[in-house]
């Protein structure tokens, strides 16, 4: 009995493990989530992304890895064929920085510091840097992507439309600075401007324009008066 009571006393005198604090987990870092790599969609979700990639273009993908990487010269690596490999190409925003400054004269581009990271905001701000000076060089708004779209690779037909604008804008351009063979990409429409004197334009306010109709050629030769019948031969 007093060996039990001992046994009893010493398990007593034990020293306790601490129990853990609340919300010790939330002290520390957790690990890093990359937005590239979401949850598959489900639903309405997924047919709406499934019909967006359904969009891409393997054709097109292959005259704008060309395209750029004579643009940017022999020291960008070529991709991995598809779409998966071409998003991870230009997701750093690299390429695409290089890209923009390349159509542009020595000493004169958009983005004056290029450089590769690992980081995702650094990745994603040269992306926007790309997309400001897109704009600036003439695409317009509604073609040009977010930075989402390529980033997380959830528009990649979209990212080929802007380049492709891109691409058809450089060789419209005509300055000399587009690198490759001009009929890869459709022609972007000119501008033809005309210009009239007073007296012409004067002239072109009294006519009657065909869509409102036309009095000429107009006869009641023929015609029944009111209240007559029909004469029938």
């Amino acid at each position: 009995m007093l060996r039990a009571q001992g046994h009893a006393c010493l398990m007593l005198n034990a020293p306790v493990p601490p129990e853990p604090l609340m919300g010790v987990w939330s002290l520390q870092t957790p690990p890093a989530v990359s937005m590239a790599n979401r949850g598959p969609s489900y639903g309405l979700s997924r047919e709406v992304q499934q019909k967006i990639d359904r969009q891409y273009d393997p054709e097109l993908e292959q005259i704008l890895v060309r395209w750029i990487l004579a643009q940017c010269g022999g020291d960008v690596a070529q991709p991995a064929p598809g779409r998966d490999g071409f998003q991870q190409w230009l997701k750093d925003g690299t390429v695409l920085c290089r890209l923009i400054n390349s159509l542009h004269p020595r000493g004169q581009g958009p983005v004056a510091k290029i450089q590769a990271s690992a980081m995702a905001f650094k990745q994603m701000e040269q992306i926007s840097q790309f997309l400001q000076a897109a704009e600036r060089y003439g695409i317009a708004a509604t073609d040009i992507f977010q930075t989402v779209d390529l980033w997380e690779g959830k528009n990649m037909a979209c990212v080929q439309r802007t380049l492709m604008n891109l691409g058809s804008l450089a060789v419209a351009k005509g300055d000399g600075l587009f690198v490759g063979d001009p009929n890869w990409f459709p022609k972007k429409s000119q501008e033809n401007r005309r210009v009239f004197s007073e007296d012409k334009l004067k002239e072109g306010q009294s006519v009657i324009g065909l869509q409102m109709g036309t009095n000429r050629g107009a006869s009641q030769a023929g015609m029944t008066g009111y209240g007559m019948p029909r004469q029938i031969l």
